[in-house]
């Protein structure tokens, strides 16, 4: 939910002064007006214009590319201190999208020595959200004493990202702590959206007995609870099975009146009993929904084919599907990743391929989370020639690989005793710039102690070791 309150926090570096996070949602085009004006284009002028842009895009996107690539590179130098300020503003704002925070840190070092540097509340709001998601506390520390030694007066946003850093790393003490720092400034006092990020923390790593004193503050202060926070507090009681607190919070929300229930809501009724195989409670709060006005969405539907599918319920998994058909609500990648790995878990080898091509007979491009299902059910049936097949399909393709799949083949291979294509795959990991884990380094470890080679797990254990201490070192350039 966190990234709800502070989703709106497009900081432009560009931009001469400092300003708050805007909390009002954008206006959506008219989509009449939108048609009207795309009617009165001839067939041939939308075509050539459909080529032109996306030549452009392409031809901008390359571009752009090849930048952030160029001042990345630089970023490890201390030598560059007239760079073109467009360059290092677009690769460290790509960086932040990324959320490569190494990158992004070392990028701002490179910024902070340009002659045309000036430092700016909006670009540490942006690099505290982004080490929050990466997990860096000790990282956003350092940042903000930075920001202080630069001279800046923090803001309310900047507070606000810097709670939400220490908070999704679990340092929920330090959170509280900084905002009480807030308190005692006058400008920078804590509104709606720092406490409801404070409580999806404290929802997150189940400290929910946090919750009723920051609600009792709130109320203190004159804060009403939103309707996002309404839907953390829910969100949080689901995912913690509390469903007694988790009904009594949505009978509080629709009393309160200022906030009514709406499809997060409903969205999160149904995955709560869903993901735990209570169906009848799962369908009962979706007809309830339905009768309060709140019809589903694409979100609902995953969710309640991943719940039947879970539960072995195949024929209503399938009955939904249909009803998405019938009612024009198209699968998405999420349906048929979900459907994969029901079958894929289930061992449903043949059901699982077939999804899988339909997938692809209707233009949708698998994603590592498919091939990760693919992977894990191959291996589980002991099917390694098509762990193979699936392994030269990505080598030859584009996909986006993280260290999930990674885990996952290297696992496939590590339980066959083919300990030197499991090396192999280690290495390529670097190649495609994803970072071993625990779980990694735990697999392979595993696997070359039931081969009896304890000289190359020790040899790794070194390295996980050494990677765990490279982890937390400075990268801003202080």
């Amino acid at each position: 939910m966190e990234s709800q309150a502070l989703a709106h926090a497009k900081l432009h570096s560009s931009s001469t002064r400092s300003t708050r996070l805007p909390r009002d949602h954008m206006h959506a085009p008219n989509p009449l007006k939108s048609s009207i004006q795309l009617s009165k284009r001839s067939p041939k002028s939308i075509s050539d214009g459909l080529q032109k842009d996306s030549k452009k895009d392409l031809s901008r996107i390359l571009r752009t590319d090849a930048a952030v690539e160029g001042i990345a590179r630089k970023a490890n130098s201390r030598k560059y201190k007239q760079l073109w300020p467009k360059a290092v503003l677009e690769a460290l704002d790509e960086a932040i999208r990324e959320n490569q925070w190494e990158t992004a840190l070392k990028i701002f070092g490179l910024l902070r020595q340009q002659h045309w540097y000036e430092a700016r509340c909006q670009t540490y709001t942006k690099l505290l959200m982004m080490l929050g998601k990466c997990r860096q506390p000790a990282q956003a520390s350092l940042l903000f004493e930075i920001m202080l030694s630069e001279g800046l007066r923090p803001t309310l946003d900047v507070y606000t990202a810097l709670v939400s850093s220490y908070g999704q790393c679990g340092l929920l003490d330090k959170a509280l702590s900084t905002l009480e720092d807030m308190k005692s400034i006058s400008d920078c006092k804590p509104d709606i959206y720092t406490y409801s990020i404070l409580i999806s923390c404290c929802t997150k790593f189940h400290r929910f007995d946090l919750i009723g004193r920051i609600r009792a503050e709130m109320s203190y202060l004159g804060i009403e609870c939103s309707t996002v926070t309404y839907n953390t507090i829910i969100n949080g009681y689901g995912k913690g099975e509390m469903f007694e607190l988790m009904e009594d919070t949505l009978t509080e929300m629709i009393e309160s009146e200022s906030c009514l229930p709406d499809i997060f809501t409903l969205n999160t009724f149904v995955r709560a009993y869903g993901k735990l195989g209570q169906i009848e409670k799962m369908e009962e709060w979706y007809n309830e929904f339905q009768l309060m006005g709140i019809q589903p969405d694409m979100k609902t539907f995953n969710i309640l084919i991943k719940s039947y599918g879970k539960a072995g319920m195949y024929e209503k998994m399938r009955s939904v599907m249909y009803y998405m058909e019938k009612r024009f609500f198209s699968p998405t990648i999420v349906t048929f990743n979900t459907v994969i790995e029901v079958f894929g878990k289930a061992g449903n080898i043949e059901k699982m391929d077939t999804y899988f091509k339909k997938m692809k007979h209707q233009g949708i491009k698998p994603n590592a989370i498919t091939y990760c299902s693919l992977v894990s059910a191959y291996s589980k049936a002991g099917h390694i020639v098509k762990v193979d097949s699936i392994l030269r399909q990505v080598e030859n393709s584009d996909v986006k690989l993280d260290t999930p799949f990674y885990n996952c083949i290297i696992s496939a291979y590590g339980q066959t005793g083919d300990v030197e294509r499991m090396g192999d795959l280690f290495l390529k990991m670097k190649d495609r710039g994803c970072k071993p884990d625990n779980v990694t380094f735990a697999t392979m470890i595993q696997a070359y102690n039931a081969k009896g080679m304890n000289e190359a797990a020790e040899k790794l254990e070194k390295k996980r070791i050494a990677a765990e201490e490279k982890f937390g070192m400075n990268l801003i350039g202080w």
